[in-house]
């Protein structure tokens, strides 16, 4: 059975990918039903990457945002050039990966706050999707989004880490919530638990690639680690973590696959 596959979170233009890209894509290829794949820039000098990307392939959904990793090396002009990028690639396209993070060292909450809040009205005014990044930091994210306005067709937390009595209200937002293999970790089991029981009318799927790898058990595509040696997710291996989460929510495959699929093209058109 042909089940259609919809990544709803990855960086295929990140620099880890690069030296595999073109066998990348041929394992994309071969997946056969991958429908789309939200790719996310996350910085003013991948957002062209992004756009190329989006140009090539028709299943490449593309989403521009300043992530706050990178809030403080943002020129004077990003603003311009967040606009720009999103004219280009059209109506469909997201604002993404923004959001707020207190685990990076030396963070200013403030900064990432206002750069955050005026990606999200941007997004709001023009009614696009938004992709957020939280980290050791949801009552300040909660605040942000209780009292900020909001797109109409909602926003996705992506691989979602936040306690389960957020749920309720950030989906009342109009919150999506997407699963990551390394929720399959056995130390995540409280992340599990929340997927257990997230509306399956906002449940989402992502790899997070090249970042966030599953257990080898989840992972029938590998590559090559970096010099360094930290791991490099392979974005095929989205196929795995839809099994996995059709298990985990105790649902035939085939029937998370049509929810999720509603789900994405709600969010993103």
């Amino acid at each position: 059975m042909s089940l259609p596959l919809y990544d709803a979170h990855n960086h295929l233009q990140d620099d880890w990918l690069r030296p595999h890209r073109p066998a990348v894509l041929a394992d994309l290829a071969r997946l056969e039903t991958l429908r789309g794949a939200v790719v996310n820039g996350t910085e003013e000098s991948d957002w062209p990457a992004v756009t190329r990307l989006a140009h090539d392939f028709a299943w490449v959904r593309p989403s521009f945002g300043l992530h706050p990793w990178y809030v403080k090396s943002r020129t004077p002009a990003w603003q311009e050039h967040l606009q720009h990028a999103l004219a280009t690639a059209g109506p469909l396209a997201g604002v993404g990966e923004i959001g707020l993070d207190r685990w990076i060292p030396d963070h200013d909450l403030d900064d990432q706050r206002d750069v955050f809040v005026w990606q999200l009205r941007l997004a709001t005014e023009q009614n696009r999707p938004v992709t957020i990044h939280g980290l050791q930091a949801w009552g300040a994210l909660e605040e942000v989004l209780r009292v900020e306005p909001v797109p109409a067709r909602g926003f996705l937390i992506h691989a979602y880490g936040g306690p389960a009595e957020m749920v309720g209200p950030l989906a009342k937002r109009g919150a999506y919530f997407s699963f990551n293999g390394a929720h399959l970790e056995p130390r995540r089991a409280a992340r599990r638990e929340v997927f257990r029981r997230i509306p399956l009318e906002r449940l989402l799927v992502e790899t997070d690639a090249p970042a966030m790898s599953s257990p080898p058990e989840f992972s029938p595509f590998n590559l090559p680690p970096t010099p360094d040696g930290k791991p490099v997710n392979h974005p095929a291996n989205i196929a795995a973590t839809y099994a996995a989460l059709a298990e985990l929510r105790g649902l035939p495959l085939e029937t998370l696959a049509a929810q999720v699929e509603a789900n994405f093209l709600r969010l993103f058109g």
